[in-house]
């Protein structure tokens, strides 16, 4: 091997959002509260599809495994936001910074696949009502599920080790709160254009095909949608999708903004806000979307709270 890999750049440095002192306190304040709601939201949510017999059908199985990935999703870059706000030593060692980036894009690509399962999962429960528990069977959801991991985590390997086999030469300033795709390929110095097209077919695979599954399966809900005569039925079918499609909406807006565009149009202070979006806001958001906006879920919550109140 030669002693250009590895060895230019030991640790980085992760910037974060701002050099002013009393603003990275508020930041801190701000996403420790992000992140505690974060946490707990996700928590209660599993717990309540694991408790409630009435939540174990698929839907719910699906849901309890988005929260599963947004629990740890959110963990993987939040703590070190919270450090880099109160801390002086920003550095982060180039096995911190390799952990962090597998984790986060496993975690990322997997919840891709998820939300594409989710939106399959609809179509069926749409357009077949009657045969959806023989169709979406739980050997099947465990199956989706399982690949929906894999996929992702493939896919992490594969880029984390094209990344991270790159030569870092000179500077080792991370523009950003954590170690994410385009400030570590701005710092590369040995990018080349065989490379780039690896990079965008791995992002096109994880990121795009999943979402034109998505779009696809929403035309079919949509077309199912109108052969129901009733308006009631109508609203009851699309409602059945409203929180997913919110979620839908949210997480992929914020992932193709960043990901999906030339890498001569990346502007760092604006993304590092879509990052903080996608990272650390919309995990909070998730359980408020489907739990809010869900009788069952508000019924199971208000079970528990009445067991609590009689123990």
């Amino acid at each position: 091997m030669e002693e250009k890999n590895f060895t230019k750049v030991k640790e980085f440095i992760l910037l974060g959002f701002t050099a002013d002192l009393q603003l990275q306190r508020v930041l801190f304040l701000i996403f420790l509260i992000i992140y505690v709601f974060c946490l707990l939201g996700n928590t209660t949510l599993i717990f309540l599809i694991c408790a409630d017999s009435q939540l174990h059908t698929p839907m719910y199985f699906f849901i309890g495994n988005l929260s599963f990935l947004d629990l740890w999703y959110s963990s993987v870059s939040a703590p070190k936001i919270l450090i880099t706000c109160i801390s002086e030593d920003k550095s982060i060692s180039f096995a911190g910074c390799l952990a962090q980036f597998f984790f986060a894009a496993g975690l990322a690509f997997s919840e891709c696949y998820l939300l594409a399962t989710m939106a399959y999962d609809r179509y069926v429960a749409i357009s077949n009502p009657l045969l959806y528990s023989q169709v979406i069977s739980p050997r099947l959801c465990a199956k989706l599920v399982a690949g929906s991991y894999f996929g992702g985590f493939l896919n992490s390997t594969i880029i984390t080790s094209k990344i991270f086999t790159l030569t870092f030469c000179g500077n080792n300033v991370i523009d950003d709160f954590f170690c994410d795709l385009p400030p570590l390929v701005k710092l590369a110095c040995d990018v080349k254009k065989s490379y780039q097209a690896v990079l965008y077919f791995i992002m096109a695979s994880n990121v795009i095909t999943p979402a034109l599954l998505i779009l696809a399966s929403y035309l079919f809900i949509i077309a199912a949608i109108l052969n129901i005569r009733s308006t009631q039925g109508r609203l009851k079918a699309f409602s059945t999708c409203g929180s997913h499609l919110t979620a839908v909406t949210l997480y992929y807006g914020s992932m193709l903004f960043i990901y999906c565009r030339p890498s001569n149009s990346y502007a760092l202070e604006r993304d590092k806000v879509v990052s903080v979006f996608y990272t650390v806001v919309i995990p909070m958001l998730n359980p408020l979307i489907y739990s809010l906006r869900n009788k069952d879920v508000k019924d199971a919550m208000k079970k528990m709270l009445d067991r609590a109140e009689l123990s």
